[in-house]
């Protein structure tokens, strides 16, 4: 199948406005096979995203999430098949199906640049016989030719700083790194083109609570200065989502059962699973909703409750 090309041409990020529309999934359908029978994993998933909006999606290990991030970033491989489904972002019409040869083919112009993933297996992302800075000038010459070394140093370094990273680091190998590095290391390879739309993979799963925040705020600053455009932030961590999403979708068996702003879900889930799987958070209703509600005012956090208020 094709990709088609829809006019008019984009507006340029500076004229694009937070209410826009930045990317729109339809219909997505994702299975492994080569056994005796296929498994059907993303059922029929469609969503919206808009410009400068983070999607938080949650549900519980083995939901479908992580394929569905993998489909979207167009880097599903065997076993993994995508029977159907389109990206439509900046007028293109992305056909996500990887049936053929030709289709996986046809992806590459949009992987890393258009859409970038940042995978959760960061002790595996990262190749044991290179320097990080090795890697780094190599990302970016396999989609931008013209970039010197320099030039992908210096973006990278900005980046390290922004997660209060060593420039150090460049000159490291893999094993050199804490797991905590390599997760933000990761960080800041998935960033280097300037993606306009990131697949987070529970980005903060392997981090310790101040490595965590430094993360988050660096994509939510990326995304403020239109560095990036969106974020589909995949994790199974609610009040994380709670704090740095404007909408949430909730996974369950391959679909989505339920996606609205991220205040009016967490205070009135209207779906049973969306019910059970809040509940299962230690206090949704306290520190959580209280985060949510300062980020929708546009004000700071509020501060984690004392363990005498817990109490």
């Amino acid at each position: 199948m094709s990709h088609a090309t829809t006019p008019p041409a984009p507006a340029s990020a500076g004229t694009k406005d937070r209410s826009g529309l930045l990317a729109r999934v339809t219909d997505v359908r994702s299975v492994y096979g080569g056994g005796e029978q296929d498994f059907t994993a993303v059922d029929g998933v469609s969503l919206e995203l808009g410009e400068g909006e983070i999607l938080g999606l949650a549900g519980e290990s083995g939901c479908g999430k992580t394929t569905l991030g993998n489909t979207l970033a167009m880097i599903a491989a065997p076993p993994l098949y995508v029977l159907s489904g389109t990206l439509e972002i900046d007028d293109e019409v992305i056909d996500l199906s990887t049936l053929s040869p030709a289709d996986v083919k046809r992806h590459r112009p949009y992987r890393g640049s258009t859409v970038s993933m940042l995978p959760q297996g960061a002790m595996n992302a990262i190749s044991p016989t290179v320097r990080i800075r090795s890697l780094v000038h190599d990302v970016m010459r396999a989609h931008r030719t013209g970039v010197s070394k320099d030039e992908a140093l210096d973006r990278a370094r900005d980046r390290l700083k922004m997660l209060e990273m060593p420039v150090r680091v460049l000159d490291s190998y893999a094993h050199q790194l804490s797991g905590g590095m390599k997760q933000r290391v990761i960080t800041v390879i998935s960033t280097l083109l300037d993606p306009r739309l990131l697949i987070a993979d529970e980005p903060t799963s392997a981090l310790d609570v101040s490595s965590q925040r430094m993360l988050v705020e660096m994509l939510l600053a990326m995304v403020e200065q239109r560095i990036m455009s969106g974020v589909v932030f995949v994790t199974h961590d609610l009040p994380v989502l709670s704090q740095v999403s404007d909408k949430l979708a909730i996974m369950n068996a391959g679909s989505i059962v339920e996606m609205g702003p991220t205040r009016q879900l967490v205070e009135d889930p209207q779906h049973p699973y969306t019910k059970k799987l809040l509940s299962s958070v230690l206090d949704p209703t306290a520190e959580t909703r209280e985060r949510g509600r300062d980020r929708a005012r546009g004000g700071a956090p509020a501060p984690a409750p004392s363990t005498e208020e817990a109490r």
